[in-house]
């Protein structure tokens, strides 16, 4: 397919999304089952077109007067791919699969000066209206900016499974597939999101994945779990665990040694935890599926508990765009009160001296910062431990930068990290 049809194929996808409200996996996966004659390098494609659109519809709608598909999509054409008005009409008409000839109305908006500038803030940063003021509580005056970092493109970022392998042995393994020259963390690898039509490899196929010695982590994620510190032979519980991302993480950072306890209270997230372990080779992490009783002899025998609570999401918005249209007040209230039932929950398995560690893949400030405050307000025999302190001890001296709060948090950001939008806390229980 050439850019015309894969164009006419995107505007498709977002309509499909639009009419019967599908999630945009499913929207591109019934797409290419309708059209088998499209290729990977055109899925790749059109799936690009369809992130990009979703990522930035209210900026790109402004500029268009309509943030309907094919308004977006022209616009994303015009504005970020680098196409021209005539050189899309040129293409349309030779091409059966393209859209419909660009109309002057569209040529005049595609064709001006960018007006985003005098676009009301919210469509601006690309975020739906009643989230400005989570965000401007979060980052103050950089908050369009931090927010315009979120509506970019993700890298894939690998972490090196230490248990198996060195970072020089994966980075000769993956050279093919030339990974980023350099990162700020050494177990990570790194492979920028590119631009148009380019695609970040499918690593899961690749030999190293497949042997275990590589884990896809978002470089965030891989640095709150360094955070989390786990001394070698200490017992810690990994409360909501999913798929294991970051249990696998702290046995590579225990060196197998200690006991790891994963837990999570949906057996259906846990699931693949089980495949990932043995391909890993981490050999101290218990898997404690939900049951009446799964935890109760873990009661304040625990030196750490790692919270990795279930939230909005917000910090991943690069990778789920079209999460960020769907989150309402009310579920970031719902979010807000399981967090809160979460953390006193992970209180009681603490001994004296222990650790909570309390992390967010979310950058609002009431998931995060306010979360942590209204913990320690309730646990009197619970302090924060600096955030700014305990960066030091990982990441002095690198390049990596991030936001320190108050009450002791710690703040990831794409544009001030380059990583997804994390949040870290780390809260001791009194000896």
């Amino acid at each position: 397919m050439r850019f015309p049809g894969r164009l006419a194929a995107a505007i498709a996808v977002l309509e499909d999304m639009d009419a019967h409200r599908r999630p945009v996996s499913e929207a591109l996966k019934a797409w290419g089952l309708l059209n088998r004659f499209a290729g990977a390098g055109d899925r790749a494609a059109i799936g690009n077109l369809v992130y990009d659109a979703l990522r930035r519809r209210a900026s790109h709608g402004f500029r268009m007067g309509s943030d309907a598909p094919r308004a977006v999509l022209l616009s994303v054409a015009v504005r970020e791919w680098g196409e021209t008005v005539e050189g899309l009409n040129a293409a349309f008409t030779d091409d059966k699969f393209a859209p419909a000839p660009v109309t002057a109305e569209e040529a005049a908006l595609l064709t001006a000066p960018d007006p985003i500038a005098s676009a009301p803030v919210a469509q601006r940063a690309d975020v739906p209206d009643w989230v400005v003021p989570e965000l401007e509580a979060a980052f103050g005056a950089d908050w369009i900016a931090e927010a315009e970092a979120m509506a970019g493109r993700p890298p894939l970022d690998l972490r090196v499974n230490t248990l198996k392998a060195t970072p020089e042995k994966v980075l000769k393994a993956l050279e093919r597939l030339t990974p980023d020259a350099a990162n700020a963390v050494p177990e990570a690898i790194r492979f920028s999101a590119g631009s148009r039509d380019s695609r970040t490899p499918n690593v899961q196929t690749d030999e190293a994945y497949l042997k275990g010695f590589v884990e896809v982590q978002d470089l965030g994620s891989q640095i709150v779990s360094a955070l989390s510190a786990p001394k070698r032979a200490e017992q810690v519980l990994d409360l909501c665990a999913g798929a294991g991302g970051k249990a696998l993480a702290l046995a590579a950072h225990m060196g197998n040694r200690g006991q790891i306890f994963a837990h999570d209270s949906d057996r259906k997230r846990l699931a693949p935890i089980y495949d990932r372990l043995q391909r890993a080779g981490a050999r101290n992490v218990q898997v404690r599926p939900p049951a009446p009783g799964a935890l109760d002899d873990l009661i304040g025998k625990l030196d750490r508990v790692v919270v990795d609570a279930p939230c909005t999401g917000s910090g991943t918005w690069r990778r789920q765009p079209s999460a960020k249209w769907k989150l309402t007040p009310e579920q970031l209230a719902l979010r807000m009160a399981e967090q809160a039932e979460i953390l006193d929950h992970a209180a009681i398995f603490l001994k004296p001296g222990g650790t909570l560690c309390y992390i967010t893949c979310s950058v609002l400030p009431g998931e995060n910062g306010r979360q942590a405050e209204a913990f320690l307000a309730r646990h009197a025999d619970f302090t924060a431990i600096p955030g700014n302190s305990l960066w030091m001890v990982l990441f002095a001296g690198s390049p990596l930068r991030a936001r320190f709060s108050p009450e002791g948090g710690i703040a990831l950001t794409p544009r001030l990290t380059g990583t997804d939008g994390f949040y870290f806390i780390a809260l001791r229980k009194a000896e």
